[in-house]
């Protein structure tokens, strides 16, 4: 007896799948109609204006100067080199923060679950404090911890030789300018390549012989020892660019505007209140019965923690972890209320003196986008690596 599709013989109207592509279909048609709808009123309200629309105005001089800049800018530059500033600036401050808030977020931590009392206290202090505080208000307050707690730079607090806290922010002492340093530089990603690659030639080697390779104490003086010989066989320049009083303000060094330092300071502190949790939780959601069952089998501390818990943790940590990360992100676009130049100021500026508002709106939502999935491509990735794998 042939058999029959159980929705053969009835009208597609009647038959669910059908159905379900009808009205997908027809959404699709809403949501197409809508947006031609939105674009055409749109452009017929901007010719009838006289507004000028597209992105020509990007190559335009641009006629305003950014404090702070990590290229070479002037006001005689175009509004496409004073974005790129801006999305630098934003880059410099998210990437800075994410590093500093996973470290200090994992700190914490694991101070909460510390045995100590002082410390667990502590910890639990700051994560409830930095919580409760809206980010904008630790920003206003560290702000006016630089331009009107800290004084002027002829008072400026000196901790040691070469370091300089002021109004004028962060100034310290750096390596003069030589060669020795750049190949510094292309060593540490050599050296990152090499532990990769190390790292799993370990992971093969203890699968076949069941021995433990010291991965991290090698991977550790790999990371010191490769820049050190570089810097031994580039004549071991020790000269340094140390700031210096001139007038009303320091020469010489580098330095971290107020602005910067206080966006800084409020986006890792809030965000590693977050982190911290995070980690407390991944730690927990370990059951104890596996650290027990490790000591058992008489591994170290060290041992249990890279071979036990944090496999296990990493898989509840990553997730959210990842969420927090772009919120760090996103949050930077508030460097706005403190006067720091990063995108979304520099968009604002350039938006006020060409009135392309449509035109710089899609610029921002664009780079915070790229931004944001970049981020979670990278995350999805070592979370994939990350996951246990079940046998």
């Amino acid at each position: 007896m042939a058999t029959h599709h159980p929705h053969g013989n009835i009208p597609f109207w009647q038959d669910p799948d059908k159905r379900a592509l009808v009205y997908q279909a027809l959404a699709l048609l809403l949501v197409l109609l809508t947006g031609y709808y939105l674009f055409s009123n749109t452009m017929t309200n901007l010719e009838r204006q006289n507004i000028a629309t597209g992105f020509s105005f990007m190559g335009k001089e641009a006629g305003f100067e950014i404090g702070e800049s990590l290229i070479s800018y002037s006001a005689a530059h175009t509004y496409a080199r004073a974005l790129l500033v801006g999305v630098l600036n934003t880059l410099k401050v998210s990437f800075i923060g994410i590093i500093l808030t996973v470290v200090l977020g994992t700190l914490i931590g694991v101070a909460r679950l510390s045995a100590n009392w002082l410390a667990s206290r502590l910890a639990a202090i700051y994560i409830e404090l930095f919580q409760d505080i809206p980010v904008l208000l630790q920003l206003f307050f560290w702000y006016s911890v630089f331009n009107d707690i800290l004084p002027h730079p002829r008072q400026a607090l000196k901790p040691f030789t070469g370091l300089f806290l002021c109004n004028r922010g962060l100034i310290f002492a750096v390596p003069e300018s030589h060669a020795a340093f750049q190949w510094m530089l292309w060593t540490f990603p050599a050296a990152c390549a090499l532990i990769f690659f190390l790292r799993k030639w370990a992971k093969k080697r203890q699968d076949k012989t069941g021995k433990i390779f010291p991965l991290i104490r090698v991977s550790l003086c790999i990371l010191i020892a490769a820049p050190l010989l570089t810097w031994l066989a580039g004549g071991a320049p020790v000269k340094m660019d140390i700031p210096r009083l001139q007038g009303f303000n320091f020469s010489g060094g580098m330095s971290f505007s107020p602005e910067f330092a206080a966006l800084l300071l409020g986006l890792v502190l809030y965000t590693a209140a977050f982190v911290a949790e995070i980690v407390r939780a991944g730690i927990q959601s370990v059951s104890h019965g596996q650290t027990e069952a490790a000591m058992s089998l008489g591994l170290k501390p060290a041992l249990i923690l890279n071979l036990v818990i944090l496999p296990q943790a990493l898989r509840v940590i990553i997730p959210p972890l990842t969420s927090q990360m772009l919120n760090l992100t996103k949050n930077s676009s508030l460097a706005v209320a403190i006067g720091f130049p990063d995108f979304v100021s520099v968009a604002n500026t350039s938006i006020n003196q060409t009135g392309q508002a449509i035109e710089g709106i899609a610029l921002i939502m664009a780079v915070y986008l790229i931004l944001s999935l970049t981020t979670s491509l990278f995350m999805n990735w070592y979370n994939k690596k990350a996951k246990l794998v079940e046998r």
